[in-house]
């Protein structure tokens, strides 16, 4: 299933300087293994060694936080947006 990745700026160096990328993915761990098998090293930019989302990096489809729907387990289906997001801190 293709589906729309929006890679933020400070990954895009990895994605050639593109902002969006497509995908074929039915899940979100699935949608990580092709973005890591096109640009090497995303994988570790966006999961920890626990197999787990960095908690610095936000997953959203469609909008939706993936950490409150099924994680990287998330389904997806044609036509979804994917928005990596890394999370701001500051004071």
């Amino acid at each position: 299933m293709s589906v729309r990745v929006r890679i933020p700026e400070p990954l895009r160096r990895a994605t050639q300087g593109e902002g969006t990328v497509e995908v074929q993915a039915g899940t979100i761990a699935e949608c990580i293994d092709r973005l890591e098998a096109k640009y090497p090293g995303m994988r570790e930019r966006l999961v920890g060694d626990s197999g787990e989302l960095r908690h610095f990096v936000n997953v959203y489809v469609n909008g939706e936080d993936v950490r409150f729907l099924q994680g990287l387990t998330t389904p997806l289906n044609v036509g979804d947006e994917v928005s990596i997001v890394p999370a701001v801190a500051g004071g």
